[in-house]
């Protein structure tokens, strides 16, 4: 006799290997989540003891996003091209090198060039973590709980980052780049161990696509520099650099037209929700980069607070770490990637908007709504954003789509943190006032609300699109 199960049949299991490989997936997301979100924290105390202005200070957190960003489309194709696996280490690798130097740093000039080239490196580690994620879970519960968790640990380094970093100031800011030095190389150890050899690939005859990521990095980096002339009333150099990034952009993609192997193929972005998801996810993370760094200094510099005070201050945003995995996956199975995301950018929004009427004698308990929406905030978006730039896309451009996801996050930081400092000093170094607080947070208010915006006409295009294939 045949049985007939009527009840709902149990979702798959994580093998004991593949939860091993995502907890060192997960460390190494979050290394580079604590990484630039320590510095946000250090900056006053670095830019204090290496004569940094305030105009400037912001180089050494942008550097690493420019460096990051550029070079993820390349760290993307590496991963599809010469293994996930391969990739993954040697950019832990280099990534764990440079941070060391980045913490024996005696000039301005030296510690940007060193977070440059650890931006490098997360950019080639990360979108092969992303692939690798993608690739050894497969598509459906599991991945989607994968990538929630992997999210969530991503996003919590983001929040937890600014406490350690408040912590480790208070000894020396040295040691907010000695420590992912330390985790780094626990890493690398178990990374090695645990993560399957990859498979191997015939070798591509197409050739390597360098000059598309030197100027799509040339793009960005211009582009930043020209706002940040801009703010600071050099309006010549700001036209001329603005000028130059947009001639190495459509440099870039007429050449990824012609290449027989480009870094990006072009027609990837029309499919599924790529575009969208990672245009409000540029949105998003600017918003939150600023949000992070703008707080920062009016506890510090205008309150006088300590970074650990500062750095404590923040922890409550680690909760996402904890709702992600828990609701996050509920969320995405019953209302979708798109809706659940969008919830997330909403829920931004109202916390960066919030801030607006912030007053010179605030306290913790006034900042703890917005703080909390935050944290909502990440554990809505990471997980679900990632999952729906994927969604449709074949296994094999995994890597790409991480990458451009990825770049974009970076891109957003980059320019969330610029757009940020410009309002902030207004092309004047002195003091900023409560005034020039509160106008400058209109930024990532304006941002997460562009975030929703887009992510509101990306979760209808998607019903319709379901609707019309059912």
């Amino acid at each position: 006799m045949t049985t007939i199960h009527t009840g709902p049949r149990p979702e798959p299991r994580m093998a004991a290997r593949a939860w091993g490989v995502l907890l060192v997936l997960c460390g190494a997301l979050f290394l580079e989540g604590i990484d630039i979100a320590m510095l946000n924290v250090a900056v006053p105390a670095i830019a204090d003891d290496l004569d940094l202005s305030t105009g400037s200070a912001h180089w050494i957190i942008s550097a690493y996003a420019l460096g990051y960003g550029g070079f993820m489309l390349l760290g993307g194709r590496s991963a599809d091209l010469f293994g996930r696996r391969r990739v993954f280490l040697v950019g832990l690798a280099v990534f764990v090198a440079f941070s060391g130097l980045g913490g024996l740093a005696d000039s301005g000039w030296l510690l940007v060039t060193a977070r440059f080239a650890t931006g490098v490196a997360a950019g080639f580690m990360t979108p092969a973590g992303f692939s690798i994620v993608t690739s050894t879970f497969a598509e459906g519960p599991l991945r989607n709980r994968a990538l929630a968790i992997y999210g969530a640990v991503g996003a919590g380094g983001f929040t937890l980052g600014m406490v350690a970093g408040g912590l480790l100031t208070t000894v020396s800011w040295r040691w907010v780049f000695f420590a992912p030095v330390v985790l780094g190389t626990l890493l690398l150890v178990a990374g090695r161990r645990l993560i399957r050899a990859d498979v191997p690939r015939l070798p591509s005859t197409a050739g390597f696509d360098v000059i598309g990521a030197v100027t799509v990095t040339g793009a960005m980096v211009a582009t930043v520099f020209g706002l940040v002339s801009l703010g600071e009333g050099h309006s010549r150099t700001a036209l001329v650099t603005l000028v130059a990034a947009a001639v190495l952009l459509v440099g870039f993609v007429l050449g990824e037209r012609r290449s027989p192997a480009p870094l990006v193929r072009l027609d990837i972005l029309r499919q599924g929700m790529l575009l969208s998801s990672s245009t409000a996810g540029l949105l998003f993370m600017g918003a939150f980069f600023g949000f992070q760094l703008l707080v920062t200094l009016y506890l510090q510099d205008l309150r006088g607070w300590s970074p650990l005070e500062t750095g404590l201050t923040f922890a409550v945003m680690g909760a996402d770490m904890v709702l992600a995995p828990l609701f996050t996956p509920l969320l995405v199975a019953r209302f979708g990637n798109a809706a659940v995301m969008t919830s997330g950018f909403a829920a931004a929004a109202a916390a960066f908007a919030l801030t607006l009427r912030l007053k010179a004698d605030w306290t913790y308990v006034d900042l703890l709504p917005t703080l909390l929406l935050v944290a909502v905030a990440f554990a809505l978006t990471y997980g679900p954003l990632t999952a729906a730039a994927t969604d449709g896309l074949d296994e094999s451009e995994h890597g790409v789509a991480g990458g451009i996801v990825y770049t974009a996050f970076q891109f957003g930081a980059a320019l969330g943190l610029s757009a940020a400092t410009i309002v902030l000093v207004g092309g004047d170094t002195a003091d900023a006032t409560l005034g020039d607080y509160r106008r400058a947070l209109l930024v990532p208010t304006a941002a997460a609300a562009l975030a929703v915006l887009i992510g509101t006409v990306a979760w209808a295009r998607r019903r319709r699109w379901v609707a019309q294939r059912n």
